[in-house]
């Protein structure tokens, strides 16, 4: 499936003054509950999609729009573990196939430019989905798509050849077998065990020529985009300038795209909103930035576009790391840090709700969110305390030490984002009141997570997940416990328990949607517990486009349409 999750490095650039907890003195003050009654009120009036929409007829033929990628990717494959990234996946939408479609209502329905029907039913008592593949459809080399592409994907990412480095196996590890129906353009998939979010699987879909071979998997994709089925093409890919220019494909069998070309080049977040404001850009994302949004309304002819989506910003912690393997200790740095101050700082003047996230899968939007925190939600310095002498780390000067070793641990941030900086210097002095010394590491952002964050060289970070209509597929990918230290999908922490796993595996079962719901809230409870994940808030969603750009902005959970994305006539 289209994972569960992609992530991101972070927020841009947010240039204020850090609040009094930096200096160590006056304690932070939580929400009162007008605030966060009003902060709640904000949340529901966010719009589901914010794009200028238009009908297709009535947008202008040709033109190009300018994007920016936020770091260079080097990985193109999106299901290989290096390539789950915002980035791949906005360069790849208009180039390869996504088999199903969602509305900013997170409904989900087949596109018949690549499926033109799906069916689900339980036969013999297992669940059968069925493809009918559009005849039409061929990737750029000419080679017909065909249940064969259907089948080497779920065979690469099942999980069973662990030579894949695959960034989720769910879904794919639930299935017994896919098959050729009546014709080759039929797919006959048959699952092992149940599985109520197949209609997120092949999102995307890549050819068979990716998946045959865990060497073409891993490296065919590097610096390279070889092999498309979509409205648009690749015209360059330019290592030096790191750009990709994606030109109309006159070959494909849809709609006519509108533009002649997309093109994506990586600028700095610090240096997007000046790229937008000179015209080097048609439209630029600002997810916590209230500098950037106060010129980005400066700037002439401009639309701000914001919706509600999946995506949340949060702090991963290392689990696997020396001074943070300890359950309890892990515990008193969540207790340590106060996520309320965190989020004001961050979201401050970004007409944004300011309410913390209080859980792991559904957002305060979604109709399954329940605040599953219970008290290691609440920022708690002396409860903290008592778990860090009770592990054996006592106070020694500024410091705690055990054994004659400083409690020590890094907070590894993108060096262009200063946001992830404050957050940093935040944590730093929050945690020296418990006694825990904090070292901001910035990195070059295009090594933060090929070099940090997927290798676990990194004790704590921050970044986002960006997601999906199915929000269950954050279980697996990201919470249940790696196979081994090479295989642990997009397990960053590198912890899990067999009782959350078992929770997991029933969830990612489970036929009926509420059912599904309840059981993600049980694990959800266990993820608090288990300290994998220190939850934020909601991201912004909010992006700034040239008033006459159509059909392109804060899509939400929506899927970009991008035949129909251009200028107004």
């Amino acid at each position: 499936m289209k994972v569960g999750y992609k992530a991101v490095a972070g927020a841009a650039l947010l240039a204020m003054a850090l609040t009094a907890c930096a200096g160590g003195g006056d304690k932070p003050k939580a929400a009162s509950s007008e605030a966060a009654k009003e902060a709640q009120q904000q949340a529901a009036a966010i719009p589901g999609s914010t794009t200028n929409p238009v009908a297709y007829d009535q947008v202008a033929d040709g033109g190009s729009v300018k994007l920016a990628l936020s770091s260079w990717q080097v990985q193109w494959n999106y299901n290989q573990v290096n390539g789950t990234h915002d980035n791949t996946d906005q360069v790849i939408e208009p180039l390869m196939p996504l088999i199903g479609i969602a509305n900013d209502k997170a409904e989900v329905v087949n596109n018949p430019d690549y499926v033109t029907e799906w069916k689900m039913e339980i036969t013999g008592g297992k669940q059968v989905v069925t493809y009918k593949i559009n005849d039409k459809a061929t990737w750029s080399d000419g080679t017909p798509m065909t249940y064969k592409d259907f089948q080497a994907q779920w065979k690469a990412l099942n999980g069973s050849n662990k030579k894949y480095q695959v960034s989720s196996t769910d879904g794919y590890d639930r299935v017994e077998s896919v098959e050729k129906g009546a014709t080759d353009k039929d797919v006959v998939m048959t699952f092992a065990k149940n599985y109520p979010d197949w209609q997120g699987m092949f999102l995307p879909l890549y050819p068979a020529s990716t998946n045959e071979t865990p060497e073409a998997f891993n490296k065919g994709w590097i610096d390279k985009l070889p092999v498309t089925a979509g409205p648009f093409k690749v015209e360059s890919v330019d290592q030096t300038g790191k750009s990709v220019t994606l030109a109309r494909d006159d070959k494909w069998w849809g709609k006519k795209a509108k533009l002649d070309k997309v093109i994506f080049r990586a600028i700095e977040s610090t240096a997007t909103i000046n790229a937008f404001a000179n015209g080097e850009l048609d439209a630029v994302e600002i997810p916590a930035n209230s500098a950037d949004l106060k010129r980005a309304k400066e700037v002439p002819n401009v639309d701000i576009r914001k919706a509600a989506a999946p995506n949340w910003r949060h702090f991963t912690v290392n689990g696997s790391s020396e001074l943070l393997k300890d359950k309890s200790v892990r515990q008193a740095i969540q207790l340590g840090i106060n996520r309320e101050t965190i989020a004001a700082s961050d979201l401050k003047d970004m007409d944004w709700p300011i309410q913390t996230l209080n859980n792991h899968l559904y957002m305060n939007t979604h109709k399954g969110y329940v605040d599953n925190s219970g008290e290691l939600g609440k920022y708690n310095p002396e409860k903290a305390k008592q778990l860090l002498d009770a592990a054996g780390w006592k106070q020694e000067g500024e410091y705690r030490k055990k054994d004659g070793k400083e409690f020590a641990i890094r907070f590894t941030v993108p060096a262009s984002l200063p946001t992830s900086k404050q957050e940093g210097e935040l944590t730093q002095a929050m945690l020296k009141e418990i006694g825990v010394k904090v070292t901001v590491e910035p990195v070059p952002d295009d090594k933060f997570f090929d070099d940090y964050i997927i290798p676990g060289n990194f004790d704590i970070v921050p970044f986002s997940w960006l997601g999906t209509p199915f929000p269950n597929g954050a279980l697996p990918q990201i919470y249940k416990s790696p196979v081994s230290a090479d295989n642990f999908g997009s397990n960053f922490p590198r912890v899990g328990t067999p009782e959350l796993d078992a929770l997991i595996d029933q969830a990612a079962g489970e036929m009926d949607r509420q059912k599904a719901i309840d059981l993600g809230n049980q694990a959800d409870k266990l993820i608090w517990d288990l300290v994998h994940t220190i939850p934020m808030y909601q991201r912004p969603d909010i992006y700034a486009a040239k008033k006459n750009l159509v059909n392109y902005g804060s899509f939400g959970y929506a899927d970009k349409d991008w035949t129909s994305v251009g200028f107004t006539k």
